[in-house]
Order: structure tokens, then C-alpha cells, then sequence
């Protein structure tokens, strides 16, 4: 959400930010937003001005009545009431100019880097760089789905029966290389100095607003009927609700944190949700980073969360590559996003198994999240997030780029200490 006192004084920049993200429906939203603020202040300096005359005419009541001017007080009575009716008005004027305001400014995009490429989808997003050598064996690579029945690791069709399309039941040594991953991960961030956490799974609609746009809320969001609470479509949620209202000092920065929890979506609107696959699903377990700092360090943060992905990656001899994600591929609280995509020997391209965010003091400024300086002035820290790594669509990646020729899956020597030291399975 942006400041609107920087929407106030730039308008044009703003008008032009929401048509490189290709949003043009928004734009009359600008000129709204700025007459409603007008009507606020203006409302709220009538209001104060209302205020200060009816207690200046208080005052003088008392001192009137003393000298038994009682007619003359009475006079100022009914203009202390006649202030006071106005004052009412105002008053309940303010609040709902506040709230429309508020939605706007909530629906408008935050300003993008001056880095992001110009585009109108994920169809223009832009390679940056790859690591490792992307490798089409010698002999065949089944469908992901094949590789786990074929090592007795999956059953769908029971998944189907008791929940539909978009759930899986996982067993055997996929199951457990399914925790092995997690608890590498884990283990992995835990060296990189991040604090692990386990956190709620289901979080208030205050911060669910406070984290995501409104178009992410309504096609991802669970809601628990007949209370105030949402499933969670990824740890970031709750890390980042850890922090409402509150105010830090600047020695506790930067926090850095990585998350465990299982993650639920609605993928409303998705393509694929009844293929036959773990690929896109509506339950699924992520180790996430969270990083909470300040605004002048976050773009070197932001290089160092996606690089901990491509080196999570790389430790288990898996060829990825980063995607600089364009403008109209951002979801409106970004400054900048990457996604990490992940080398599929069978399909002979890469396909996305992370992504790493800027949100710049978006998330801040809703949360009312605020660190005071040195100096004893607040300000708003910026917040990234970016996955560590999701299974299952992780095990596509996994089980592709380490199947055997004789079917059997080559553990990476990472995972073996997690997998009771098997170096194969199958």
C-alpha cells in the first residue's frame, strides 16, 4: 500500500506504474483517491475548528451564569448545541471517508523497481542466469506419477475418494524423502543464521488484508466458516502477522526467519488443478525465508534469498535457473520478484518451484509494522520473503534429475543422514 501522501504529491508517477503493470481500469481510481483525501482533511479541519469553538463557548457559560446573564447564557447554549450537531455530523463523516479511502489505497499497486522489465504477463518474464548443466538422459523419464507407483509412493485415486482433485496421499520412502527435503531445508537456513519457526496455521482477516492483495485473498484463501480465520496458502502469512502492530528497534534488525508449515490454496481460476500430478495441488508443506530489514538493505537481501534457493537446489544436483518476473506478473504489494525454476529432464524445460519477493514497505504500512531509529523517529522496514522449498512439486524435480536408468532414485549425499543413510531407493 502506498503512503498517500506520495499519491498526493505524484500522482503521474502512480498513474504510470499501474499502466506498466497493464491494470488501466485502475487509473480513475488516482483522481478518487485524491478528492476523498481532499474531503477527509478538509472535514476533519472543519471538524477541529467546530471542536475548539464549541469548548472556547463552554467556557463561557459558567462566567455568564456568575453574573446572572442568564439570558445571554442560554443564547450560548443553544450555539454550543448547534456546534455540537454539526460537530456530530462531521464526525460521523470522517470514518466513512477514511474507510473508502483506505480501499482504494489498498487496490492500488505499489511502485515497481525501476529493474523490473515491462511486460503484460508471465509469458514476458526474462531469464537472468542458470546454474548447473541441464542434462536429457540417454533413456527415457516416466511421468513423475509413474516414478512414485513404481516405488509404491503414491495413491491418488484413495485421495480422490475422501478429498477430491488437488490432494495426494504420499507413503513409503517417497513419503519419507518428502521429509527428508523438509528437514533438510530446515537444517540448511538453520546454518544460514535464519531463527526456524513453526507457525500458526490459521491466521485473523486482518492479517490476511494486511499481507496480500484482495485478488490473491479471494483465489487462494480458505476461510473457516462461522469464525474470523483463515487457512494459510503460506507461512509468510503468519511470520509477517507475527509482527502487527508493533515497533522494533533497529539493533533487531534484520530479522531473518525460516518457517515450516503445510500450506493451503484455493487456485481459483488454475489450469491443471484435475491433471494427473502433484504439480498444482490444494495442500502442500514449504520451508519459507522470511526477512524483515531495513529499506536501504533490502535489495541486498533480495539477492541473497534467491541465491540460498539456487544453492539448496544445487546441493542436490538439480539445474535451475532465475526468471526476473516482469511488470504485469507482479502481484500489486511487490517492488520486485524472481522465480526459481527448476531443470525437468522429461519435459526438456524449466518450470517454477520457488519464488523470491521485494515488497518494499507494503506489507509494513498495512501492518502497522514500524522500527524507530537511532534518532527516535519511526519508520517502516521493508519485508521479502522466497521459498526454501516446496515438496511435493519439489519431488518432480527431485525424481527427475536423480532417476537411474534401472528406476531406482539416487539420493544426493545431503539427504542420506534423513534417509537413514540410503543412497538409492526403488
Amino acid at each position: 500500500m502506498l503512503d498517500i501522501k506520495f499519491l498526493r504529491e505524484n500522482p503521474e508517477i502512480v498513474k504510470e506504474n499501474i499502466k506498466k503493470k497493464f491494470q488501466d481500469d485502475k487509473l480513475p481510481l488516482v483522481d478518487e483517491v485524491i478528492e476523498l483525501d481532499r474531503q477527509a482533511r478538509a472535514t476533519q479541519q472543519e471538524a477541529d475548528d467546530f471542536r475548539a469553538k464549541r469548548n472556547k463557548l463552554s467556557k463561557q457559560i459558567g462566567g455568564l451564569m456568575a453574573k446572572g446573564q442568564k439570558e445571554e447564557a442560554e443564547a450560548v447554549k443553544a450555539q454550543v448545541v448547534e456546534f455540537g450537531e454539526r460537530l456530530d455530523a462531521l464526525e460521523a463523516q470522517e470514518p466513512v471517508l477514511a474507510a473508502r479511502i483506505k480501499k482504494i489505497m489498498m487496490t492500488i499497486p505499489n511502485i515497481i523497481d525501476p529493474s523490473v522489465p515491462v511486460g503484460k504477463d508471465d509469458s514476458e518474464n526474462v531469464e537472468i542466469e542458470k546454474f548447473g548443466e541441464p542434462v536429457v538422459p540417454d533413456f527415457e523419464i516416466p511421468h513423475h506419477i509413474d516414478i512414485m507407483e513404481r516405488l509404491n509412493g503414491v495413491d491418488l485415486d484413495s485421495a480422490r475418494k475422501t478429498s477430491g482433485y488437488g490432494f495426494y496421499y504420499l507413503k513409503g520412502d517417497i513419503a519419507r524423502l518428502h521429509s527428508a527435503v523438509l528437514s533438510y531445508a530446515r537444517d540448511f537456513m538453520i546454518d544460514r543464521g535464519f531463527t526456524y519457526y513453526i507457525p500458526p496455521y490459521m491466521i485473523r482477516s486482518s492479517v490476511v488484508t494486511g499481507v496480500m492483495s484482495f485478488d490473491d485473498m479471494a483465489n487462494m484463501m480458505y476461510k473457516i466458516e462461522g469464525e474470523d480465520l483463515y487457512l494459510i496458502g503460506t507461512s509468510e502469512h503468519s511470520m509477517i502477522g507475527k509482527f502487527i502492530d508493533s515497533i522494533l528497534t533497529e539493533d533487531q534488525l534484520p530479522q531473518t526467519l525460516t518457517s515450516y508449515s503445510p500450506c493451503f490454496r484455493k487456485e481459483v481460476g488454475s489450469k491443471g488443478i484435475e491433471e494427473r500430478g502433484v504439480y498444482r495441488i490444494h495442500q502442500f508443506e514449504k520451508q519459507e525465508m522470511v526477512v524483515i530489514c531495513k529499506p536501504e538493505e533490502s535489495m541486498e537481501w533480495y539477492d541473497k534469498l534467491w541465491k540460498n534457493s539456487v544453492d539448496f537446489f544445487r546441493s542436490l544436483d538439480i539445474p535451475v535457473r532465475t526468471l526476473e518476473c516482469c511488470s504485469g506478473d507482479l502481484a500489486d504489494l511487490k517492488v520486485k520478484s524472481c522465480d526459481v525454476e527448476a531443470w525437468s529432464p522429461r519435459q526438456k524445460k524449466y518450470f517454477e518451484v520457488g519464488s523470491c519477493s521485494n515488497l518494499g514497505d507494503a506489507q509494513s504500512r498495512r501492518m502497522q509494522i514500524r522500527v524507530r531509529g537511532e534518532d527516535g523517529r519511526k519508520y517502516l522496514p521493508h519485508t521479502l520473503n522466497n521459498t526454501v522449498v516446496a515438496p511435493p512439486r519439489m519431488l518432480i524435480a527431485f525424481l527427475e534429475n536423480n532417476l537411474n536408468a534401472d528406476g531406482t532414485v539416487r539420493i544426493p549425499e545431503p539427504l542420506r543422514m534423513y534417509m537413514g543413510g540410503k543412497t538409492v531407493i526403488g
